[in-house]
């Protein structure tokens, strides 16, 4: 076989994740056709791992596959995560903004292994260049040898949209670009489910196992992880008659999220324990009705990870309270935070619910902050351009 040898002429494939096997609609939802997933998508889970991904991809398949395109460029969105009583099970993608990769054969690189050429939107250097340390990376490698890529060098560029420890799944976004870059320059032979797989090991290395951030950045709309072993996904379409809008509120702060998560408690009482499924109930019964005010009363009720990360975040009391006097149906911390966001179903609504959130922040934390109104993505990544 040539080394990456390319097609002289190819037609322009439009969709930007397909499956192998055939689509299954959801009631309620129209996605395009290569995002319909089964009410219950069951998938073989990696084990988390104990080491770094090797850059140098491994042998796992026998086909080595043809390039179908010479580059690639992919974009994922941000990304809310938990959603209040929602901890690591649910999750949303939120539209306008997100992280994009070019990918591109590269003779330069060895085969089979990738390179990042650059890094931009990381103006103080916190990405590392290593693929083996950085998430469009190691999600990139993990598609590379589940497609058995042997014969091809890849480069890599990520443009960074979402700032670092945000709370909005910058992690996650950078890893469903650089998966779906890699499964579309080698023409689309991976299902999703192998997508969000590669973009779990990611993040599994750089912030815990858990898949409320890349399952629906992938996929796009409500997402929930029903279990881990195996991984089980289920797609809660929010309907597409109904209007809803997330104010975010981002404070000049940063959250990591290993930080947050040690402050959660190692044990619950019943009583919260109740509480807090109850809401979780009520929370995607707001979803499937396309009840906003339903969604964000049980998204600030949670009981067992706001109250433990709330003070964390100078001013976040004071934002929440702003934002539900201003209006809004429900304010929470935005995965681990430091971004607040709040929900309403009227966008003019949202833009004055924003600035009494960035006033409470100024007043209650002293700390700037600056606001936006999103919709609901309900298509996750895609394919921005190819050649």
């Amino acid at each position: 076989m040539s080394l990456c040898s390319l097609p002289t002429a190819f037609s322009f494939p439009t969709e930007s994740l397909s499956s192998k096997s055939d689509p299954v609609s959801l009631p309620g939802l129209s996605f395009p056709p290569f995002l319909r997933l089964p009410k219950t998508l069951t998938l073989t889970a990696f084990s988390a791992p104990q080491q770094r991904v090797i850059h140098q991809s491994s042998i796992e398949t026998e086909s080595d596959p043809e390039p179908a395109f010479a580059e690639v460029t992919a974009f994922a969105p941000a990304t809310i995560a938990n959603l209040g009583p929602g901890f690591d099970f649910l999750g949303c993608a939120v539209d306008g903004m997100g992280d994009s990769v070019t990918l591109k054969i590269d003779p330069e690189t060895p085969p089979g292994r990738l390179a990042i050429t650059s890094i931009h939107g990381d103006p103080k250097k916190k990405l590392s260049l290593n693929p083996n340390f950085n998430c469009a990376g190691i999600a990139a490698i993990a598609t590379m040898k589940m497609l058995g890529i042997r014969s091809c060098g890849l480069s890599l560029s990520l443009h960074k949209g979402l700032p670092l420890g945000s709370g909005l799944g910058s992690s996650a976004a950078s890893a469903a670009a650089g998966a779906l870059a890699v499964n579309h320059l080698f023409g689309n032979r991976l299902p999703v489910s192998d997508l969000v797989l590669a973009g779990l090991e990611s993040e599994a290395t750089v912030s815990g196992y858990h898949a409320d951030n890349i399952a629906p950045a992938l996929v796009g709309g409500f997402v929930l992880v029903q279990t881990y072993a195996p991984l089980t996904l289920i797609s809660l379409p929010f309907p597409a008659d109904k209007d809803l809008f997330f104010v975010l509120a981002a404070p000049e702060f940063e959250a990591p999220t290993k930080k947050m998560r040690a402050a959660l408690p190692d044990e619950i009482t019943m009583k919260d324990h109740v509480a807090n499924c109850s809401q979780a109930g009520a929370l995607v019964a707001g979803v499937l009705q396309g009840d906003a005010r339903v969604l964000g009363l049980a998204m600030s009720s949670d009981t067992l990870v706001e109250p433990r990360r709330k003070g964390l975040i100078p001013g976040m009391a004071e934002v929440k309270e702003a934002a539900v006097e201003a209006g809004a149906y429900g304010c929470t911390i935005s995965g681990a935070g430091p971004t607040a966001v709040a929900v309403t179903d009227f966008e003019e609504r949202g833009q004055e619910i924003g600035r009494a959130m960035v006033e409470a922040f100024l007043k209650g934390g002293k700390l700037r902050a600056n606001a936006s109104v999103h919709k609901l993505d309900r298509v996750g990544a895609r394919v921005l351009t190819t050649s």
